[in-house]
């Protein structure tokens, strides 16, 4: 990253060769941020013939908003257990639904799900010539398929649009409401998530994590520390 908290594409363009297979990317970011770079990077990957792979851990800035592919991803997941309203905590059960452009769909792992237009019905195809097969049990968390598909329904187009506007909102208000107290580690407006720095009360021995126990003593749920552990 550089001191904006994105990727630094001068090292990105250094690093990146035909040895390098892809790149994956959270756009926005870990730090909660939109790198505005992302056509540069497509570029950069693209050029040396590697693929861009996204990760969909921040989706929840970009319903409605903005489409992966658009900005030159290949491949792309989703964390239904993050975005779209199925359980994450205790460890699961959680769900990544897998999405590829038109050139690696034979490159998936079977069954796939095809529709027979003759028959008018579905059915699971082993077609995919330069497939790897089966990786072993494939339903994956079927509760939470459906959990999500039903979730989505019922929001509509409107709906998952005004859930990212409403999470982009919200995270700049409470940026705007602490910074008076905590500095912003990055002087930005953020996507659905700020983050923001300890630091300035390391000069009275207090650290972040004692900050976020103190928290716990008046019963509010603290939030993530030290994630990415590059931010104090």
């Amino acid at each position: 990253s550089n001191e904006k908290g994105t990727v630094d594409l001068k090292e990105l363009a250094e690093l990146m060769d035909e040895d390098t297979v892809g790149l994956m990317l959270t756009n926005p970011n870990t730090v909660g941020l939109y790198d505005e770079g992302i056509e540069e990077i497509e570029k950069i990957v693209h050029g040396k013939g590697g693929l861009l792979y996204y990760d969909g851990a921040n989706l929840n800035a970009s319903l409605g908003i903005s489409r992966p592919g658009d900005a030159g991803f290949d491949v792309v997941h989703l964390n239904l257990h993050k975005t779209f309203s199925t359980p994450h905590g205790g460890g699961g059960p959680g769900a990544g639904v897998i999405g590829v452009k038109k050139n690696l769909i034979p490159y998936l792992p079977t069954p796939n799900v095809a529709f027979n237009s003759d028959q008018k019905k579905y059915y699971l195809s082993d077609a995919g010539e330069k497939s790897i097969g089966m990786v072993r049990a494939f339903w994956a968390n079927f509760s939470v398929l459906v959990k999500t598909y039903a979730w989505i329904l019922s929001m509509g187009p409107d709906g998952l649009y005004n859930t990212s506007e409403t999470s982009i909102i919200n995270a700049n208000y409470i940026l705007a409401k602490l910074r008076k107290f905590y500095k912003p580690a990055y002087d930005r407006y953020c996507g659905h998530e700020c983050t923001i720095t300890g630091r300035e009360y390391k000069k009275y021995g207090v650290k972040t994590l004692d900050i976020a126990k103190r928290l716990m003593d008046y019963g509010v749920h603290p939030p993530t520390i030290y994630f990415p552990h590059f931010e104090p």
